[in-house]
């Protein structure tokens, strides 16, 4: 079983909420990414997305862009991300781990070579967000890896798409709260909860909601309706400047730590 499937599977017969940090790999410091996910994990994520830096990172706010600036001028890539995820999985075989980031990269780095480095490093899904459902062939070689193929789906998308999303969909459908990049402040609870409970009934992969997260308190009303919830630019942004592994990892402890909290008060009072 994915560890991904089996993760979620976990959270439903717990009735709780999924929570899903992101970082960017290689931010803040190269050394730190292995203890800083295993840090994430201690403060209570229950999957995590790794960012791999690119460039151009279209879809992220200046948060992230810049994280991405400070990885790459590290040097930091795909090689050196599945080597960090080898790391983390000498001491955690369960957390599942999700790429996310753009095509450029694993193109470059070649498709197939890229899904099987990445299976046999212990990734358990991908998320390319600017490869459109259109272009679903592409990323075949992924699913022949054993890897699960992670789909957006945003308040704009057109009902003929969301339901191919739906249907095409493994490991979870990440809706996007909003028509924006990472780190805007625009959540609106009350626009989205009708949406996702729809897509929900319709899906038979959990949905987890992101962009637009910040703190407990955002993440406790989405976690109302969404099978769990995705926190990025507020963490990033927390770890940034981040003088040493020990600090990165006490600031994201820190950090999640509440989060998990709320998450957990929700279902126990549920």
């Amino acid at each position: 079983m994915n560890r991904i499937h089996a993760r979620f599977e976990q959270l439903r017969a717990s009735q709780r909420t999924g929570l899903i940090p992101f970082i960017t790999a290689g931010d803040p410091l190269p050394d730190a990414t292995v203890a800083l996910m295993h840090a994430l994990v201690d403060a209570g994520a229950d999957a995590i997305e790794l960012g791999v830096p690119f460039s151009d990172p279209m879809a992220d706010g200046p948060v992230i862009q810049h994280a991405d600036e400070r990885a790459l001028r590290h040097k930091v890539g795909i090689d050196d991300i599945l080597g960090w995820v080898r790391a983390f999985r000498k001491r955690d075989a369960e957390t599942p781990i999700v790429l996310m980031g753009y095509l450029n990269p694993i193109e470059i780095h070649g498709i197939e070579r890229f899904a099987h480095e990445a299976a046999d490093a212990g990734v358990d899904g991908v998320l390319v967000v600017d490869c459109p459902i259109e272009e679903d062939a592409t990323m075949q070689p992924l699913r022949d890896a054993g890897l699960q193929r992670v789909l957006l789906a945003a308040p704009t998308t057109s009902d003929a798409r969301l339901a191919r999303a739906i249907e095409m969909a493994e490991g979870y459908l990440y809706y996007v709260s909003f028509a924006g990049i990472t780190g805007a402040a625009r959540l609106s609870v009350t626009d989205i909860a009708q949406r996702v409970g729809e897509i929900r009934r319709r899906a038979a992969v959990p949905v987890a909601v992101g962009f637009g997260i910040k703190d407990a308190a955002s993440a406790k009303a989405v976690a109302t309706f969404a099978d769990a919830v995705v926190i990025g630019s507020a963490l990033v942004g927390t770890l940034a400047g981040a003088a040493s592994t020990e600090d990165a990892c006490g600031r994201a402890r820190g950090f999640l730590a509440p989060i998990r909290a709320a998450l957990n008060d929700l279902g126990n009072s549920a």
